[in-house]
């Protein structure tokens, strides 16, 4: 891992380190120090688990509550300064559960494409374990135990990096769009970098900016100004009274861009050349990318009338109607044609998915 990959790491997290040796030691597994000595990253995983749980429970904190006198009708000489949630803790709990379970931190590292930097010895690399979702897991908790310790266990500046990663907003409001991971997603695919990103703190007056998308005069208790610029589209601007809320307003702005100028990518686009070799991964890709459940797939040995052995495997998608199978002497490729004929059929019908 040189310092070119450091930096693009740092980038895709969100969070600077002061100190790299940290960062790098997130990414050794233990099999790697056993074969070479040194440290791995084991204990910042412990730390990481722990501080992951802590800032989940603020951002919810964050969303679903607040202290009563915040509120527009609070009466300091008749009500309890309170704090008051919008739901109880069995649903708290149940939001919580799916923002830190494994599939969704492995999800991320997966998206942003940090288990290509994991440093493994040699068994691990055999076994190709950095595609394995409890070893991702594993780096998700491992990099915020780092920033853990590099910042001294700075909650704002560690929940802001959760915020980029995890995303929590897309899994928390499933069926809304979520501006800002598809302006990031967006920008990933046009350039391969996040969005440029700047946060500024307001003080009672603000700069209206011309040539920005969304310049207007912000709410009285929006306390953050975000500004976000992704290639060949102006520079945005979002006031919120949380960073996030900030961001997601400049997000907004931008997606609106996109959309009105018929720029957003379709399903189509992910897929430059659907190919029968590739279809299994390319399936899973767009799966990856949201658009539908993992693809699962179903085998059946069967003989015919000389006793030769067949194949029969069927692929089903939790949200197409239709599901597709194929036969063959090799199970391997009965599967890739079968996956071939799924994903002919998602790509020109998705709208129906």
């Amino acid at each position: 891992m040189d310092r070119n990959d450091l930096s693009k790491i740092q980038q895709s997290i969100g969070f600077n380190f002061k100190n790299l040796d940290l960062l790098q030691q997130a990414f050794v597994r233990r099999s790697y120090s056993k074969e070479h000595g040194g440290e791995n990253n084991e204990v910042l995983e412990f730390i990481g688990d722990k501080v992951l749980d802590f800032v989940v429970v603020k951002i919810l904190s964050e969303e679903f509550g607040s202290l009563a006198s915040e509120w527009d009708d609070f009466n300091l000489n008749e009500d309890f300064n309170e704090f008051v949630s919008e739901y109880q803790e069995n649903k708290l709990t149940e939001i919580k559960k799916r923002l830190v379970k494994k599939d969704t931190l492995a999800n991320c590292i997966y998206n942003l494409g940090l288990a290509e930097y994991l440093i493994m010895g040699q068994g691990d690399r055999k076994n190709n374990v950095q595609e394995s979702p409890s070893v991702m897991e594993d780096l998700f908790e491992a990099i915020l135990g780092a920033e853990a310790i590099d910042s001294n266990y700075d909650i704002s500046r560690i929940q802001d990096s959760v915020v980029l990663m995890l995303n929590p907003k897309a899994i928390i409001f499933e069926d809304k769009i979520n501006y800002i991971q598809e302006v990031q997603d967006w920008n990933l695919r046009r350039t391969g970098d996040l969005p440029e990103r700047e946060f500024k703190e307001n003080y009672g007056y603000y700069t209206m900016g011309w040539g920005l998308l969304n310049p207007h005069v912000p709410h009285i208790n929006a306390k953050h100004t975000c500004y976000v610029t992704v290639d060949g589209v102006k520079k945005a601007v979002g006031y919120g009274a949380t960073k996030v809320m900030a961001h997601e307003e400049a997000s907004k702005a931008i997606y609106d861009y996109l959309e009105a100028n018929n720029m957003l990518y379709t399903i189509k686009d992910e897929i430059d050349n659907p190919s029968l070799n590739m279809a299994i991964n390319q399936l899973e890709t767009l799966s990856r990318r949201g658009y539908f459940s993992i693809p699962e797939y179903k085998a059946k040995k069967f003989y015919d009338n000389n006793g030769n052995p067949f194949w029969n495997v069927e692929c089903r998608i939790d949200e197409v109607e239709y599901y597709f199978y194929a036969e063959s002497s090799s199970k391997k490729q009965a599967k890739k044609e079968a996956a071939y004929e799924m994903l002919k059929y998602v790509l020109d019908n998705f709208e129906e998915a």
